[in-house]
C-alpha cells in the first residue's frame, strides 16, 4: 500500500526534484515541473513514453499539453498527498525528457 511521504522521506526524496526544476504546488500537496520541447511531435512522444510507465506502476499524471509544453502535476489522490511513487515517476519523466 503507498503511504504518503513522512517528514524524514520528504526532503532526500523532493530536493533532488527541485534541484531539477520541479516544485511544490501552491495549497496542494504536489509538485509540478513544465517541460517544453523542440515541437508538439516531441511533446507528444514523450507524453506516449511516460504513459507506458504511468501505466506500468498505475500512478498518472494530471498533465496539459500545449504544441510544444507539458505542465504537469503529480500527487497521490490515494494519499491526499505526495508519495515515494510521484517522486519515481517525476525521475522517470525526467530521464525521458534528457533522451
Amino acid at each position: 500500500m503507498t503511504e504518503k511521504l513522512s517528514e524524514e522521506t520528504r526532503k532526500p526524496l523532493l530536493e533532488p526534484l527541485f534541484a531539477n526544476g520541479w516544485s511544490m504546488v501552491d495549497g496542494r500537496d504536489a509538485i509540478s515541473k513544465t517541460f517544453v520541447f523542440e515541437d508538439f511531435v516531441c511533446a507528444f512522444g514523450w507524453m506516449t513514453r511516460v504513459a507506458f510507465w504511468a501505466e506500468k506502476w498505475n500512478h498518472h499524471p494530471e498533465w496539459c499539453n500545449v504544441y510544444k509544453t507539458v505542465d504537469v502535476v503529480l500527487t497521490t489522490h490515494d494519499v491526499d498527498g505526495l508519495s515515494s511513487q510521484d517522486a519515481k515517476l517525476a525521475r522517470k519523466m525526467d530521464s525521458l525528457a534528457e533522451n
